[in-house]
């Protein structure tokens, strides 16, 4: 029996030759604002659009990419975008041949070409959550930390005890009354990382999360298959994430998506009952509109995602 730290595991389980995002469409497995949610998908990404003209930046990279949807829907919307997907497997078939590819190593690791974008608006949807970290625990707040291990079953068992940068981060950012948690300094490092690519433009990630006030007690790390959740198996069959300490990350503003989309597309407001019978047509096509953009910028769903963004050289976050 092999015994692995939660944070090894996890990486070789989404990322190795047989991980999960190796052979598996994300969206196959789970809707998110940018895949699966028909008109919602295609409003988030006029509202990147619009995010790209406000910042004066013509190109648009997204890494962790999916299957292209965003990319695509996208393309749709600004013709004039130049559009760029960095993701683990080979572009898709079926891709509109406008929008270029490269492939990424997985985890937080990012192509070696992508360095040096000016006039670029570099967006990691729910990348950052994908990004394996260490999963630890303690008995009591008196008690040291240590590492979880986890065998090819699921099974944990205590491991090292935590020690150094990972302890410091520890220390800082997570409350006392905490009795199991995720460092996320991994994830600190890679939007680090991130945001040294752009020489100019804006860097935006965006993610579920929490920050230091409402930690989980018990952590967040959790497994999805098929749109289930499902025990965490470190066996390539399941999407393996946990939620990302937004206040940790070292950027310029950070706001939730219901904040974001409202100052982007206004708030959803219903058309009047009476364009029904006037401009049938023009009531479904606003009505549709509202309803996408309430799904989107719902505080108990898509709404609470947050949105961290970082101004590089002359953008402005305005």
């Amino acid at each position: 029996m092999t015994w692995r730290r939660w944070d090894e595991a996890w990486h070789d389980a989404l990322y190795g030759p047989a991980g999960f995002y190796r052979h598996a469409a994300p969206a196959d497995h789970f809707a998110t604002s940018a895949q699966g949610l028909g008109p919602a998908g295609d409003l988030f990404a006029e509202a990147l659009a619009r995010l790209a003209e406000r910042h004066g930046t013509g190109r648009v990279v997204e890494v962790a990419a999916g299957r292209g949807e965003l990319l695509s829907a996208l393309a749709r919307h600004a013709p004039n975008l130049e559009l760029l997907g960095v993701e683990v497997v080979d572009p898709p078939a079926g891709l509109p041949a406008r929008i270029d590819w490269l492939r990424s190593p997985g985890g937080s690791g990012l192509p070696d070409g992508l360095v040096g974008l000016t006039g670029t608006l570099l967006i990691a949807h729910e990348w950052l959550d994908v990004v394996p970290c260490p999963v630890v625990a303690r008995e009591a707040p008196d008690l040291p930390w240590y590492h979880l291990e986890v065998d090819a079953a699921g099974r944990e068992r205590p491991g090292a005890p935590v020690q150094g940068a990972d302890l410091d981060w520890l220390t800082v950012h997570v409350p006392d009354h905490l009795g199991r948690a995720e460092v996320g300094l991994p994830r600190d490092t890679a939007y680090d990382d991130l945001v040294s690519r752009v020489g100019e433009g804006l860097v935006l990630a965006i993610d579920y999360g929490h920050t230091r006030d409402s930690r989980p007690p018990e952590g967040t790390f959790s497994a999805y298959r098929d749109g289930t959740q499902v025990p965490p198996v470190p066996d390539g069959t399941c999407d393996l994430t946990a939620h990302v300490a937004v206040d940790t990350l070292q950027a310029d503003d950070v706001r939730t998506q219901r904040e974001v989309l409202h100052d982007l597309l206004g708030p959803a407001t219903l058309p009047p009952h009476a364009l029904s019978r006037t401009e049938p047509t023009a009531y479904l096509r606003q009505l549709a509109r509202a309803n996408a953009l309430a799904t989107l910028t719902s505080n108990s769903g898509l709404g609470g995602f947050w949105w961290a963004m970082s101004h590089r050289g002359s953008a402005d976050l305005g």
